[in-house]
């Protein structure tokens, strides 16, 4: 079976799309200009799980320590922390002199009331939350010192400490104008200042003058979501955008070709699998479950329409996730034995079933397209059907109305493992709505309880296993990383995950 006979190829004209953009061809002097694949429409903090929020929260907030590209944690709004009275407190000595956009100070008060909030009913609204439930509560020292007191062990909690949820928010600010307002004009301590959002078209910010971090390099940072890879690449073509957070992989060898850009891939944490609706039809059988995985070449999708920009995984995470276990190999492509466990099963041909997936997401529409073509060769008719993504993630997972499979998509932004698997399989989290595992249950809850690093990464592998072993999904790949680069652009420090932070870029 040939793969190009799977996949529906498409034609196009980059530069007559780029022109029929309308926008203005001149780039403005001192903006770095972004293509970002998606507006997560919300920009507080404790709303957000997304990639996309990511490569935006770090310019606009700072959390108390913060990741490096290179992932090392270093100091952000706090200059030193300790654990103390046996890992129970973890106390953070605060930076001093640092301002909110809005001019209200940061100091102990802002780190209290910020962690309350994460963690009291506002925080509920929010899948944030449970990444920081090892808190039991924040205690002001003195106005910049705190204590963070914990009831339970989190040995990743530094990392989480550094994105997402825990970015520190200014208290009068949100007290005055709500949490609603707050989503659609951001105010943090980072090196860039809010000045203007158009939900789904841009989102710009002014330099922070006064970061304590110093200020950045560039007077503008402009971020314009554009949903298509291929526009992303005709905008970075017309000189439109100076980065393109995803670019078509086809087009890769053509931007190489232009003098003016670049085009920069490496290993990143984003993991791609097809999760099984366990409860549903066939798929409540684990063979069958183990047969459909068989049934599709992953290598073949990675060689053929990724490019080779993936790695293949046997459980859903990267070589860059703390947990990875290169002992453990991905079920072999065996359409032969897997029509045979089909039979067995009872499983007759023909048999339908649905796959759900992002629909703006072009590169995984021709691997979901792949998906089909090698299911259907042992009798499995899949029908797909494409969902916008905020729908897919927010309504049709969580609340359990998913088809036979679905799109599993991760960051893993603490590039450990347990943030995936916490998150997918423990029973009743926002990403398992079908699952009730009593081991598994418990082999998260003791890796998560641990402060000892060798002890958790035996049992992260452990977990790893496991669900390969129940076949909860069918992984596909680790995804490279790709970054399409206007060559005017410099000293952008790409992270792997995603998460910009262009203190230091300038646009020439």
């Amino acid at each position: 079976m040939k793969l190009k006979k799977l996949i529906a190829t498409s034609s196009l004209v980059l530069t007559s799309l780029a022109a029929s953009l309308g926008a203005p061809s001149a780039h403005a002097a001192g903006t770095l200009t972004v293509a970002l694949h998606q507006d997560p429409g919300n920009w507080d903090p404790i709303a957000t799980f997304l990639v996309a929020w990511g490569a935006v929260g770090s310019q606009v907030f700072d959390g108390l320590v913060i990741r490096t590209p290179d992932m090392k944690i270093v100091p952000g709004l706090a200059t030193k922390w300790e654990f103390l009275d046996k890992n129970t407190k973890l106390r953070f000595t605060l930076r001093q002199g640092v301002k909110f956009h809005n001019g209200e100070p940061f100091d102990a008060e802002a780190v209290k009331f910020t962690f309350d909030r994460l963690l009291g009913e506002e925080g509920k609204k929010g899948p944030q939350q449970s990444n920081y439930n090892a808190i039991e509560k924040v205690v002001v020292v003195n106005a910049n010192t705190v204590d963070l007191i914990l009831k339970s062990p989190d040995p990743v909690l530094l990392t989480k400490l550094s994105g997402y949820g825990a970015m520190m928010v200014p208290p009068k600010y949100i007290k005055e104008k709500g949490s609603q307002y707050f989503g659609m004009n951001p105010v943090g301590t980072g090196p860039f200042k809010f000045s203007e959002y158009k939900p789904k078209v841009s989102l710009s910010f002014e330099r922070n003058a006064d970061y304590w971090g110093g200020a950045p390099k560039v007077d503008n940072l402009v971020y314009r979501f554009i949903t298509e890879p291929a526009t992303q690449a005709a905008e970075l073509q017309a000189g439109r955008v100076d980065v393109a957070n995803q670019i078509p992989l086809a087009m890769i060898d053509t931007l190489k070709k232009d003098s003016k850009l670049s085009v920069v891939s490496m290993d990143g944490p984003v993991s791609l699998a097809l999760r099984y609706n366990t409860q549903r039809g066939i798929m409540k059988d684990r063979e069958v479950r183990k047969a459909l995985t068989m049934a599709v070449d992953r290598d073949t999708i990675i060689k053929s329409i990724l490019l080779g920009h993936a790695k293949p995984i046997a459980s859903f995470q990267g070589e860059l996730s703390f947990g990875y276990d290169p002992a453990l190999k991905p079920l072999p492509f065996n359409p032969t034995q897997a029509k045979a466990m089909l039979q067995k099963a009872g499983v007759k041909p023909g048999t339908q079933i649905q796959l759900d997936f992002r629909g703006p997401d072009s590169n995984f529409r021709e691997v979901s397209q792949a998906v089909a073509g090698y299911l259907g060769a042992v009798g499995i008719t899949v029908s797909l059907k494409p969902y916008e993504t905020n729908v897919l993630l927010n309504d049709i997972i969580p609340s359990g109305k998913t088809g036979e499979m679905w799109q599993n998509q991760w960051g893993g932004w603490t590039f450990d493992y347990d943030n995936t698997a916490y998150a997918m399989y423990y029973t009743k989290q926002r990403w398992n709505p079908f699952d009730d595992d009593a081991k598994l249950n418990a082999l998260l809850h003791t890796q998560r309880n641990s402060w000892d690093q060798a002890a958790r990464k035996v049992t992260l592998q452990e977990i790893g296993r496991y669900v390969a072993d129940q076949a909860l999904e069918m992984p596909l790949y680790s995804l490279n990383t790709v970054y399409g680069l206007n060559k005017r652009a410099k000293n952008l420090a790409l992270p792997a995950d995603g998460r910009f932070r262009f203190t230091e870029a300038t646009v020439e």
